[in-house]
């Protein structure tokens, strides 16, 4: 009997003991489980975090971008088009001045004329700026060989434009980022980085649209964080977040500058 006895009361502590580690072994999991579901949703709250952070630079680019190309285009209304309809006014008025000779309203009407054609030309070029007709009407591809041509006018640059892929006119509000892209690349090759030669191609590689920029410019140190603060490139990368690609930018001192994006 007392053999039996003992053999109980160890059967009784092996099943103690067994649920007791089952017990902290539950209880650790629990915890293993909890707290790295915590660290999880730590992690997902600082992606979102800086993802929201990401946005609202983004959106500040944007938003000062368009702030600057307003004054932009009022400045050039104020000290063109403006000035130039105040002069056509004030001749009009002469043309009512008692006593003219025949000569001098011919000249003031010759004036009238010329300040007129030259007023609206120059809001023409104001217009094109905003959005280039060939680009409305044409699409991309007809808008970038306008573009290159317009920048090898002024003899200081020599442009290569190459494009082996099929733009779908309806994608045109997506196309319209792509060429600002490109005319903020191309501004800056000719006006800061110098450059004398500049190329441009698009292609689909592996299913994916890719543009390829690349100017023999004098380059700058890309691999210098602050290089790559200006408000220029903050609105490119809020453009091609827009259109969910990537951007890839080279550029080393007096080697030029290159740059790779998909969309």
């Amino acid at each position: 009997m007392r053999a039996q006895a003992i053999q109980e009361s160890e059967i009784v502590a092996t099943a103690i003991f067994s649920c007791v580690s089952f017990l902290l072994m539950g209880l650790v999991l629990i915890l293993f489980f909890y707290f790295s579901r915590k660290k999880i949703t730590q992690k997902e709250l600082e992606k979102r975090d800086l993802e929201i952070f990401h946005q609202r630079e983004q959106l500040h680019a944007i938003i000062v971008t368009q702030e600057e190309e307003r004054k932009r285009i009022a400045q050039d209304l104020h000290d063109d088009i403006s000035s130039k309809l105040n002069i056509v006014s004030l001749n009009t008025h002469l043309l009512s001045a008692p006593n003219l000779t025949e000569s001098e309203v011919k000249e003031i009407t010759e004036n009238i004329i010329d300040l007129t054609a030259k007023a609206l030309e120059n809001s023409r070029k104001i217009a094109h700026n905003l959005l280039p007709p060939v680009f409305e009407k044409f699409g991309l591809n007809a808008g970038v060989e306008e573009l290159c041509a317009e920048f090898e006018t002024s003899k200081s640059v020599k442009v290569f434009y190459k494009n082996e892929i099929d733009f779908d006119e309806k994608d045109i509000d997506r196309h319209l980022h792509i060429f600002r892209i490109l005319q903020e690349f191309m501004s800056n090759s000719l006006r800061h980085g110098k450059a004398t030669e500049i190329k441009i191609s698009f292609s689909d590689e592996n299913g994916i649209s890719t543009c390829n920029y690349h100017d023999n410019g004098i380059g700058f140190d890309s691999k210098n964080a602050e290089n790559q603060k200006g408000l220029g490139m903050k609105n490119i990368e809020s453009r091609i977040s827009f259109l969910k690609g990537t951007i890839q930018i080279s550029s080393e001192k007096n080697k030029g500058f290159t740059a790779n994006f998909t969309f």
